[in-house]
């Protein structure tokens, strides 16, 4: 089913101890973006030409030229994969207020001035790390004068079905595990599972999964061909996945709250990817923003009328 092998969380195989293990360094590329605007930068929750990678005075990366080169300064927090990844995206922004734009370099895992220390995250199967530059050679990806905010919103709708598809795909494999739990587990001489009120919470959940995965196949055949509907499906995805991982905590009985059983990885991942990627009202309101469902006059929706 979709998202089925995209997400595995909660098997012993992607967390084997009772507690969190070092991650092995993998050679893929890790976008260095700060986890609290990684749903901004990419367009998700809102238009991302406000965004500015250098952050200001408080943080963010900067970039200028040195040497022939560019030279990269800064931090930037919350990196997925930010302390193992083999190479680094990483957005810096350059230009001063008057050429104000944000570039894309790639900095190799070694670099001369790069630190990186993994953080503490709330998913602990999606690692986070925190990416420092102290005058960091990088290698200018793209063309100078190109701001490449709009690229990074165009690949946000893709991303989103990707993330979708994840979630539903977990949100799916808790149900399972949550079924065969109380067709097994008794109680009064019958299996728990026979009692009404645990047969309708069931049914609830399997209603938004399966409403949730249609929402995900939709958002995957759309992908690439436009403005998609990636963001909605991710609303309706995470919020699937909370409610069947709420259920599953909840139906588990007294082994479902403990760090020893599987449950809490997933509730933690849905908990995790509203906080990385947006809340669902938020995505929403962004698909409507889009489409211009209520504003005057303008756009192919419909217009706000006089309350």
């Amino acid at each position: 089913m979709l998202g089925r092998q995209a997400a595995p969380v909660g098997v012993h195989r992607q967390f084997p101890a009772p507690h969190p293990q070092p991650a092995p360094r993998h050679e893929g590329p890790a976008l260095a973006v700060a986890g609290p605007a990684l749903a901004t930068t990419l367009g998700l929750t809102g238009r991302n030409s406000g965004y500015s990678a250098g952050g200001g005075r408080t943080g963010g990366v900067r970039a200028r030229r040195a040497d022939g080169g560019w030279r990269l300064y800064g931090q930037a927090g919350q990196v997925l994969d930010g302390h193992s990844a083999g190479l680094l995206l990483v957005a810096a922004h350059t230009g001063g207020y008057a050429r104000s734009r944000t570039l894309l370099f790639l900095v190799p895992a070694g670099s001369a001035g790069l630190t990186r220390t993994r953080q503490t995250a709330l998913d602990a199967t999606r690692p986070q790390g925190r990416v420092q530059l102290r005058d960091v050679p990088g290698e200018l990806l793209g063309y100078e004068e190109t701001d490449v905010l709009p690229a990074l919103a165009a690949t946000g709708d893709t991303v989103a079905a990707v993330l979708a598809a994840e979630a539903v795909g977990a949100a799916g494999r808790v149900l399972e595990r949550t079924v065969e739990h109380v067709s097994q587990r008794t109680q009064f001489a019958r299996p728990i599972g026979s009692f009404q009120a645990a047969k309708h919470r069931l049914a609830d959940v399997y209603v938004a999964v399966q409403a949730a995965r249609s929402t995900a196949y939709h958002a995957a055949w759309t992908a690439g061909r436009g403005p998609g509907a990636g963001g909605l499906a991710l609303a309706q995805c995470l919020e699937a996945l909370r409610h069947a991982a709420a259920e599953a905590v909840q139906l588990h009985g007294g082994i479902g709250f403990t760090w020893e059983h599987d449950a809490h990885l997933c509730f933690k991942r849905a908990a995790a990817d509203e906080l990385l990627f947006g809340p669902p009202h938020r995505l929403r309101d962004r698909a409507a923003e889009r489409e211009r469902l209520f504003t005057r006059g303008k756009g192919r929706g419909r217009t706000r009328t006089e309350g």
